[in-house]
């Protein structure tokens, strides 16, 4: 049986690359990278060389990277300490954002008495900028918190434009860059942009390990407490052979982005034509023209079908997801669908299917066939 991947948006494979690298460093650089004797300092300098990479390829200083272990880390820490410690009195966000930062906004909400707005969302799945500029009319200390690419449907949100609205309202900027980070061009230095973070297992990287950019000067202090590592903001020996994969992973992403992603765009545009002759009445939910490895589609199913589709396609040895990979064993709706769907078309079956450059017009055709199957029997 032909196994197919499609659930790119939850995590990736490794390429091979990156597995050399993170075996080459867990066999000859076992050293701590805060040790002083030549063992910790051979370390500690691919530590720090890491981070250099990491940083020419977003156009940011190596002094603006902090390692942490998962992009659900840095935004936590982003945003517990932007109030405890930056003192903001309001968070703006979205009511479609990754359950990180809304879970994490709804504790500050219960445990500091924040006020928290929720800017508005158009029918496909994008921020109304025009409300959020309304919102920002209020002189209370503020940080917006929205999302770069959502991660269910794929809307791209404006980083610039939303970054020079908030520079001009004098409010932070947070975005969580999960699915954009090494599929999309980011200039650090031109986006006006205070916080972003990044996972490495969503570009071919390990899991367990992304990091943090963070502004200079922007007084953040540390989520837990301990070592010095990290300039004394993230405690806690760094996982050097993680951390040496993940610089080795976003460094090929940008390598191989534009080819890449003409291919992968080009697989979307084949399953959505392949879908709307063999699939009559299939719709997209959000943006069709959002993100480029990323299509969230509708099937007009009958409502029997709905709850053990995920199923039959495993049995088919195809992997695609209903939402987010963090809560798949939920049998709640996915959160972000409930603010775009009406009622009806929510009982219906709704599958994300990401792609990479490892996925092939077959294992299209191998889904597709597989969806026919299903609605046929």
């Amino acid at each position: 049986m032909q196994k197919v991947y499609l659930d790119n948006a939850s995590t990736t494979a490794l390429r091979p690359e990156v597995i050399q690298e993170m075996t080459h460093v867990l066999e000859q650089e076992y050293g701590n990278p805060s040790s002083t004797h030549s063992f910790g300092r051979s370390s500690k300098n691919v530590l720090e060389l890491s981070r250099k990479v990491i940083a020419k390829n977003l156009n940011a200083t190596a002094q603006e990277i902090i390692f942490t272990s998962c992009g659900t880390e840095a935004n936590n820490w982003i945003l517990q300490s932007a109030v405890k410690d930056l003192k903001v009195e309001r968070i703006i966000t979205s009511k479609i954002e990754h359950h990180a930062v809304l879970y994490t906004v709804l504790a500050l909400q219960q445990q500091y008495g924040i006020q928290v707005d929720y800017v508005a969302i158009k029918p496909d799945g994008a921020i109304d900028l025009t409300h959020l500029v309304t919102l920002l009319a209020d002189d209370k200390k503020t940080l917006v918190s929205l999302m770069h690419v959502n991660n269910e449907i794929g809307t791209v949100l404006d980083l610039n434009r939303v970054g020079i609205i908030c520079k001009e309202h004098n409010v932070l900027f947070h975005s969580d860059t999960v699915q954009s980070i090494g599929k999309m061009n980011l200039d650090l230095q031109n986006i006006p942009v205070d916080f972003i973070v990044a996972s490495a297992h969503k570009f071919h990287g390990p899991k367990g390990v992304g990091f943090a950019f963070i502004r200079k000067n922007s007084g953040l202090q540390p989520l837990f407490f301990g070592g010095e590592q990290e300039k004394g903001l993230r405690a806690g020996t760094e996982a050097l052979h993680q951390i040496a994969g993940m610089a080795k992973a976003l460094e090929l992403s940008y390598l191989n982005l534009e080819k890449e992603q003409k291919d992968i765009e080009a697989l979307k545009k084949y399953l959505w034509d392949q879908l709307q002759v063999y699939i009559p009445g299939v719709k997209c939910n959000g943006d069709l023209s959002g993100f480029y490895n990323v299509i969230n589609i509708l099937l007009p199913f009958d409502k029997e079908k709905t709850a053990m589709i995920l199923f039959h396609l495993d049995m088919k040895g195809i992997a695609v997801s209903r939402g987010s990979a963090c809560q798949s064993g939920s049998i709640k709706p996915s959160h972000v669908l409930a603010e775009l769907l009406s009622e009806s078309d929510l009982v219906l079956p709704s599958l994300r299917v990401s792609f990479s450059h490892f996925n092939t017009t077959q294992d299209v055709d191998t889904f597709v066939e597989a969806l026919v199957a299903i609605q046929n029997s």
